[in-house]
């Protein structure tokens, strides 16, 4: 998948092959959009010098504690992780995954806009988007951007459209542009 080129004649003779990787690389920047999103949303909310995440987490705690799921339910099971999780790891540390959300947000939509270190960023905005379920955060958006996550990982989209490709070329060895 790596060989492929933005030049018509290639374009017109894998016909399906240039479809797949048009879809894709358009999967890549909605999910781009969602981080950068993610970010501007966050500093215009303060996210990173006020309380408005203690209150986010300590509102869910207070749902996810109150849940109706019946005792020993799967539904129960899981919102009494979420809300252990919230109450001995995310409360505790509000400040740092505060920073790390946001500036993490900025970094992922960054590199992914630009092509870089695509792989690297799509397993972080993985291990965030699962954060975020841990968190009692899941909802039905969380699979397909899973999904998305799976495929930019997987597949070399930094090298179809962006610098990966030629960061590569120059530094074959790091594992970092592959």
């Amino acid at each position: 998948m790596t060989d492929f080129q933005w030049n018509r004649s290639y374009l017109n003779k894998h016909k399906l092959k240039a479809f797949g990787v048009i879809g894709v690389l358009a999967l890549r920047y909605l999910y781009t959009a969602l981080f950068i999103y993610g970010f501007v949303h966050k500093i215009m909310r303060g996210w990173m010098w006020s309380d408005i995440l203690t209150q986010h987490f300590t509102q869910r705690l207070h749902e996810l504690l109150a849940t109706a799921a019946s005792p020993g339910s799967i539904e129960a099971t899981i919102a009494a992780w979420q809300a252990a999780y919230l109450q001995h790891f995310a409360l505790p540390l509000v400040m740092p995954i505060a920073w790390i959300v946001t500036i993490g947000e900025l970094v992922i939509g960054v590199a992914l806009l630009l092509g870089v270190t695509t792989r690297i960023n799509a397993a972080f905005g993985l291990f965030m988007l699962l954060n975020f379920a841990a968190g009692g955060y899941y909802n039905e958006t969380i699979p397909p951007l899973v999904t998305i996550s799976i495929l930019l990982i997987v597949l070399p989209t930094g090298h179809w459209l962006g610098l990966d490709r030629t960061l590569n070329r120059k530094y074959p060895d790091l594992p970092w542009f592959k």
